[in-house]
């Protein structure tokens, strides 16, 4: 007998006398859930990017220009690295304020750390964790391109924020042939030290600014 053999025996005889019955509780109620409204998932998106200590800037289409523009100068950012696929208007907006490169020029170490500021567009965004998903489309660019400049300034449409992981998770992959690279951001980086003090910066950007687009112009 092999010593798994032995454990299940002496398990089966040491509950051979226990007998259990089923408790009637009587019928079992039936909870349906609902999701919540438009508005309702994205002011709990809002509050929850920014509980992470993110800046979130609410605009509308018209707006993302401007509010690009205004966060890399408000975070003194003189260098930005942008994807290929990035909106026109987003890089002639960022040009306005700082030297922008293309990510195709940002192709090695040193020149990737030069860079103050990247401007991506994302794929979804998670309301009850607080989370922006890249699935590095042609708007997001390369994975570390996210990941080495010191601030990340990143716009998200309404019609891309749903309310929890499942309903992301189906939209990000709809089919086996769908998957791709995915990266999750759950505002800036940020680690403790042996002392618990919070460290910023550490793997990813230190600065996290979420431009939310809402609604349509006039």
């Amino acid at each position: 007998m092999s010593a798994r053999d032995e454990i299940l025996a002496r398990v089966r005889g040491a509950t051979a006398d226990i007998v259990t019955t089923p408790a009637d509780r009587g019928p079992v109620a039936v909870v349906e859930e609902t999701s919540p409204g438009e508005s309702e998932t994205l002011e709990l998106f809002a509050e929850n990017v920014a509980d992470y200590r993110a800046q979130v800037v609410r605009v509308g289409p018209s707006g993302v220009a401007a509010a690009v523009a205004g966060a890399l100068s408000e975070h003194g950012c003189r260098t930005v690295v942008v994807p290929s696929g990035l909106d026109p208007s987003w890089r002639a907006a960022a040009e306005g304020v700082a030297r922008v490169l293309s990510d195709d020029e940002a192709t090695t170490h040193l020149a990737r750390d030069d860079v103050d500021a990247v401007v991506t567009a994302s794929a979804v965004g998670v309301a009850t964790t607080g989370t922006i998903v890249l699935d590095h489309g042609a708007d997001q660019g390369r994975r570390e391109l996210t990941l080495v400049p010191d601030t990340h300034v990143c716009v998200i449409r309404a019609d891309q924020v749903v309310h929890d992981v499942p309903e992301s998770v189906a939209r990000l992959r709809p089919g086996p042939d769908g998957a791709r690279p995915l990266t999750w951001i759950s505002g800036p980086s940020a680690t403790s030290d042996i002392e618990l003090e919070r460290v910023e910066g550490v793997h990813g950007p230190r600065t996290l600014v979420v431009v939310l687009v809402e609604g349509a112009d006039a």
